[in-house]
């Protein structure tokens, strides 16, 4: 599964916006520096798709706001 992600860092709370098109808005604390905001990114959606970090991959946008996710949900 893919999904095209907006993340927002240095965000107040942490949170997952739905968008209309279905891609999402990801509000982030951490800062994006040395990576710490895409950690946290992982993170976040291996808690809310309920898939290990491992089976997350960032398919571009590693240092962009808009970011292509790739979540490998095989069994």
């Amino acid at each position: 599964m893919q999904i095209k992600i907006k993340v927002k860092p240095n965000s107040k709370m942490q949170k997952i916006e739905e968008t209309a098109d279905g891609s999402l808005i990801v509000h982030l604390k951490s800062l994006p520096v040395d990576g710490k905001a895409n950690e946290e990114l992982i993170k976040v959606l291996s808690e809310n798709f309920d898939v290990p970090q491992s089976k997350i991959r960032i398919r571009y946008g590693l240092s962009s706001r808009q970011k292509l996710i790739e979540i490998d949900t095989d069994l």
